[in-house]
């Protein structure tokens, strides 16, 4: 997959040296096992990651929230141990077909957001489109209108 340049622009060495992470998630089992398509589409964001420059094997894909709703963190292994990784700066970018699905709750979507943009991590969704983090924060009910094309 080619990026243009301007991705590569808002991708940084100091990003590149950290670890990719890809968040994979459906609320329900039903959604896991009749919409493969959309596991299907979030699995491939690997590649998105590998055109902005990061290899394979820095790019951890967290999937045991598959099935769980996104209504509280509380009981998300995988967007709990997301959010350590991000707020301990090991993050260069987060990746999820829907950012706004990483967390239901405003209160853990804005937790996220603010760690986000204390680490300098970048946000990048299915729409080819780094997040601008300190926009999200002063706009966070927008959720996934304010965004930077790539």
């Amino acid at each position: 997959m080619v990026m243009n340049s301007e991705a590569h622009q808002k991708v940084t060495t100091a990003h590149l040296s950290r670890l990719a992470y890809l968040y994979v998630r459906q609320s329900t089992l039903r959604q896991v096992f009749e919409n493969t398509e959309s596991t299907h589409r979030q699995y491939a964001l690997r590649e998105r990651a590998v055109a902005l420059g990061w290899p394979l094997d820095r790019i951890i894909v967290i999937d045991s929230d598959l099935g769980q709703s996104g209504a509280s963190a509380a009981d998300r292994e995988g967007f709990q141990r997301l959010v350590t990784e991000v707020s301990l700066g090991r993050v260069g970018i987060v990746l999820g077909l829907e950012v706004s699905g990483l967390a239901r709750n405003s209160t853990d979507w804005h937790r996220l957001l603010e760690l986000c943009a204390l680490a300098d991590t970048l946000i990048l969704d299915k729409c080819d489109a780094i997040k601008n983090v300190e926009r999200l924060m002063r706009h966070p009910d927008t959720k996934d209108h304010v965004v930077d094309n790539i």
